[in-house]
C-alpha cells in the first residue's frame, strides 16, 4: 500500500509585521503497511537527512525551523542556510532544478506576494547562502536515496496571509486563530484532494493553542469523520482505517513532514521581511531591519515616525 503522509506548520503567527505563513507538505510513501505508525522519515532517509545544525555538516538538515534558523548576526553562514538547502534541495529532487529567485519559489509553493509597495520590487536571486553546486550534489543524492526507500515528494505548498487578510478576519471572528484556521482548511482540503490517489492517508498538524476539539471544523472538510482522542496530548480523528488526521504540540520536533513544511513557512516569511526590509530602507537609510516580532516591530515603528504615513502604518501592523 502507498501512503500520502502529509504535515502541517506555519510561521509568523506571534509577530506585528510581516505575513502569516502556514505551509503544508505532503509525500508518498510505497509499501506502507495498514496499521503501522507512519514511517520515521529521519530513520528511513537517514543517509543523506539530519535534524540538527550538526548532522547538517554532512547531510541535510529537516526539523524545527526556529532552531535551524541561523541569527541574523551569523558570520560564517546566511541566516537561512538550512531553511533554503532543504526547501530547494527536497524541490530540486523533484523537479531537477530548484527555483532560481524568491519570486519563482512563490509560484512554485502556490504563495501570494504582498499587493503594497514593500512587497513587490526585483527578485531575489536564490540561493542565498548554498552554492549551486552544493543544491545539485543534495538533490542528485536525496533523489537516490528517496527512490530507493519508495519515498516521493507529493507537493510543498505556503499560503500567505498577508496583515491586511489578517486583520480582515480578526476583526470580523475577533479571534487570531481564525487565520490559522483558514489556512489550516485550505490545506485540508488540498490534502483531501490528493488522498484520492491513495488508500490510506495520515495528516499532522502542528497545534498553536490550548483548542482540544476540531471535529467540527474537520468535518467540513472530511465525511464520516470520528475523534479518537481529544487532549492536550493530542487530537486524534479517523474515518475508518483509510485517514488519521492529528493536532498535536510541537509537531515539528517529532514528524518529519511537519518539520519540512515548517521550514517552507519560515523560509518564505524571512524571504517576504527581506522584500520589507529593502523597500524601508530605501525610504530611510540607515534603518535597522526588522523581524516582525513585537518588541522590535516597536523600535522599528519608533525608528519610522516621520516617514511612515498613519495609512501605511494601517496598512501594515497586524491588530492582534
Amino acid at each position: 500500500m502507498t501512503l500520502l503522509y502529509t504535515g502541517i506548520d506555519e510561521a509568523g503567527y506571534g509577530p506585528m509585521l510581516g505575513p502569516l505563513c502556514v505551509a503544508q507538505s505532503l509525500l508518498s510513501i510505497e509499501d506502507w503497511t495498514p496499521g503501522e505508525p507512519a514511517p520515521d522519515l529521519w530513520k528511513t532517509l537517514h543517509e543523506t537527512v539530519g535534524k540538527s545544525k550538526t548532522d547538517a555538516k554532512t547531510k541535510i538538515a529537516v526539523g524545527d525551523s526556529k532552531k535551524l534558523k541561523l541569527a541574523n548576526s551569523s558570520k560564517t553562514k546566511h541566516p537561512l542556510f538550512h531553511l533554503e538547502r532543504a526547501v530547494l534541495a527536497f524541490l530540486a529532487a523533484r523537479d531537477g532544478a530548484y527555483p532560481k529567485t524568491d519570486l519563482d519559489l512563490y509560484k512554485t509553493l502556490g504563495s501570494d506576494l504582498e499587493s503594497h509597495p514593500w512587497g513587490q520590487g526585483d527578485p531575489i536571486p536564490l540561493p542565498l547562502g548554498v552554492s549551486h553546486d552544493q543544491l545539485m550534489i543534495d538533490a542528485s543524492h536525496l533523489k537516490t536515496v528517496m527512490g530507493k526507500r519508495g519515498v516521493e515528494l507529493v507537493d510543498i505548498q505556503v499560503r500567505t496571509i498577508h496583515v491586511h487578510e489578517f486583520n480582515d478576519l480578526f476583526c470580523t471572528t475577533r479571534s487570531k486563530a481564525s487565520a490559522t484556521g483558514l489556512a489550516l482548511e485550505e490545506h485540508l482540503r488540498s490534502a483531501d484532494a490528493h488522498r484520492q490517489d491513495f488508500a490510506h492517508t495520515r495528516i499532522i498538524c502542528d497545534r498553536q493553542s490550548g483548542r482540544t476539539r476540531y471535529l467540527g471544523m474537520l468535518s467540513g472538510v472530511f465525511d464520516n469523520l470520528e475523534a479518537v482522542e481529544e487532549s492536550a496530548r493530542a487530537s486524534r480523528y479517523t474515518v475508518g482505517d483509510e485517514l488519521g488526521i492529528m493536532l498535536t504540540p510541537k509537531a515539528d520536533v517529532f514528524f518529519f513532514p511537519v518539520a519540512l513544511a515548517s521550514m517552507a513557512a519560515k523560509l518564505v516569511r524571512e524571504l517576504m521581511m527581506m522584500r520589507f526590509n529593502r523597500y524601508w530602507q530605501t525610504r530611510n537609510p540607515g534603518l535597522k531591519p526588522t523581524a516582525g516580532y513585537v518588541q522590535d516591530a516597536r523600535r522599528w515603528l519608533g525608528d519610522m515616525e516621520g516617514v511612515i504615513t498613519n495609512d501605511e502604518r494601517e496598512a501594515m501592523v497586524r491588530l492582534a
